[in-house]
């Protein structure tokens, strides 16, 4: 499993990776350009359009940066799932714009370039029209997605909207990230502690999984222990030295 984040900005990540990846594909399953160089090419289209915050990739093992990006590995025969999150919070004090369109773009590139089909795409905006990205609506899709797979698989998990930080509930000193669901402010928040017992600890072994948090706060996002910062000077994966195995929940 890995994780491209974002950890300070808002619904950029996700126009940054794919003009990355557009540029490289044309129209091809895996591109010519590798994850390290993605992560640089990311903070220079970061850099260009304004933009101080810095692109990350964690992973639940140490991989070859060298080796090009592919949301699919080469000859993948098994069904390729994905749950698409983009929130704009239409309405509410911090409404954002870009995120409906961040799953929109991501959707396009998933279906044209890496063979998915909508079929098996949840998509869930507050546009009117789909999904609604509630707590319990997000919580449903995720774990259906668990259940879904199978060895062999591909799945993909996008979230674009907000992320933040919250007093973690088992190290007073400590701190959770979070994604907020649209009914954040009645339902709560999505803790990373929660996406590790609800995702991380479900996903069967051999199904390859990519994940995108485009929102603040998504430096350790999903508690994965290997990191890449793509700040030019990582050239490899390293055991992130803040890591600390998240409790899991009672079986």
């Amino acid at each position: 499993m890995h994780v491209l984040q974002h950890p300070m900005c808002l619904g950029v990540c996700t126009a940054a990776l794919l003009s990355v990846v557009n540029a490289t594909s044309q129209q091809k399953l895996t591109t010519d350009v590798s994850w390290l160089e993605t992560l640089s090419k990311m903070r220079v289209k970061l850099v260009q359009d304004g933009y101080a915050q810095i692109p990350q990739l964690s992973s639940s093992r140490l991989i070859d940066l060298k080796k090009p990006v592919s949301f699919v590995p080469t000859n993948s025969k098994g069904i390729k799932r994905a749950v698409l999150i983009g929130i704009d919070y239409v309405g509410q004090p911090r409404q954002l714009t870009g995120c409906q369109k961040d799953v929109l773009n991501m959707k396009a590139y998933l279906t044209k370039v890496c063979g998915f089909h909508s079929t098996n795409m949840a998509i869930l905006m507050d546009d009117g029209k789909s999904t609604s990205p509630t707590r319990q609506n997000i919580t449903t899709a995720i774990a259906t997605l668990v259940q879904s797979v199978k060895p062999g698989d591909v799945c993909v998990l996008h979230f674009s909207g907000h992320g933040e930080q919250l007093r973690s509930k088992t190290n007073p000193e400590g701190w959770d990230e979070t994604i907020l669901p649209l009914d954040f402010a009645t339902a709560g928040q999505i803790r990373d502690v929660e996406l590790f017992n609800t995702f991380v600890c479900k996903i069967p072994r051999d199904v390859y999984t990519t994940c995108i948090f485009d929102s603040c706060h998504s430096g350790s996002m999903l508690n994965l222990p290997y990191i890449s910062v793509g700040d030019g000077n990582s050239k490899g994966m390293r055991l992130d030295p803040e890591f600390i195995m998240p409790p899991t929940s009672p079986k």
